[in-house]
């Protein structure tokens, strides 16, 4: 991994492509959702799109970079309390898809 170029996709651009493209929202819907402007997740959709599309296409790595527009909520399972290094609202303190502490 070290040899490979580094993409930085921010978190706002992973969470606009979350809402449209795998949850399959309007774009009006995901600008309320995050609290933006349709034109901000039309900006950030093709920005996240590029980078993560070159990223593929030509073998680089992606990293994620804290943004001004998040809001990735990952789905709350039962029984995940305190414990574990998550909390009850369903927010990891490492953040989505990372290991608990």
């Amino acid at each position: 991994m070290s040899q490979l170029q580094m993409l930085e996709l921010g978190l706002d651009e992973l969470e606009a492509m979350r809402l449209c493209d795998f949850e399959g929202r309007q774009q009006e819907d995901a600008a309320e959702t995050m609290g933006v402007s349709r034109g901000t997740i039309q900006r950030l959709l093709e920005a996240g799109r590029r980078k993560t599309l070159d990223a593929l296409i030509h073998g680089k790595a992606l990293s994620f970079s804290d943004a001004d527009h998040v809001c990735i909520r990952p789905p709350v399972h039962p029984g995940w309390g305190r414990h574990g290094g998550r909390f009850g609202n369903g927010y990891s303190r490492r953040g989505p898809g990372r290991p608990p502490l």
